[in-house]
């Protein structure tokens, strides 16, 4: 008894556990949802069918300017820089893996585009006749090029030490900006002619894409948004 044997300890005395506080996520629907699903991309037959849209669209505008004695290699290859430029300047850029080089469904897809364009060209012409699939090739395409733009805007940020703040500002935005019409300068021998007559509407739209998307993760604005980069 002397050494406590016996003795019962009050249970009254230790405080219960408590138990953890769900946390309630109110931009839940924002994810949830099959438009988001969609976007977003989660699923890789998605992903695939865009890439095809991004590049047969980008493909549509490149054949049109091709003269009938251009061989086929230059063709590919004008196609490709065209389809992945944006994927290729960028990681140059941060020290990283171009994106057609370590995506192996990028090549597949523009290689898919480039034989349909090349030997059914009446694709183009449906393209250009239908209201209806060339609204859906442009969701497509834009919807793969808006996934391009984060991506790159996201990997620049986490690549880019800070400098005069305590995050990178302006490297990741116009690592952003270019991968949303960097094929629009690419083989580099065109200098800076594709902005000689002013930003055209892709690239506007990625440069306020990368800084919208950019600033707002960094700022007090994503604070206590779950999942703020998908959101």
């Amino acid at each position: 008894m002397a050494f406590g044997r016996g003795q019962k300890v009050a249970t009254d005395a230790i405080p219960p556990t408590p138990e953890p506080v769900a946390m309630v996520d109110d931009t839940a629907w924002m994810v949830d949802n099959s438009f988001a699903e969609f976007v977003l991309m989660n699923a890789p037959e998605i992903k695939y069918m865009c890439m095809v849209g991004y590049t047969f669209y980008l493909g549509n505008k490149v054949f049109g300017n091709f003269k009938p004695t251009d061989s086929t290699s230059f063709r590919f290859v004008q196609m490709f820089m065209a389809c992945t430029g944006g994927g290729i300047i960028v990681p140059i850029f941060i020290n990283a893996i171009p994106v057609p080089l370590m995506v192996d469904a990028y090549p597949i897809a523009i290689t898919f585009s480039f034989l349909i364009h090349s030997y059914f060209p009446v694709v183009r012409d449906v393209m250009k006749l239908s209201p209806v699939f060339k609204t859906l090739v442009i969701v497509f395409y834009e919807s793969l090029r808006a996934y391009v733009v984060v991506s790159l805007t996201y990997a620049a940020s986490n690549a880019i030490s800070p400098s005069s703040f305590s995050f990178p500002v302006f490297g990741p935005i116009m690592c952003g900006a270019i991968a949303g019409c960097g094929g629009a300068f690419l083989p580099l021998n065109k200098g800076l002619d594709p902005i000689k007559s002013g930003l055209a509407p892709n690239m506007l739209t990625a440069l306020v894409a990368a800084a919208g998307f950019h600033l707002f993760l960094n700022s007090p604005f994503s604070e206590g948004v779950v999942d703020a980069k998908a959101k």
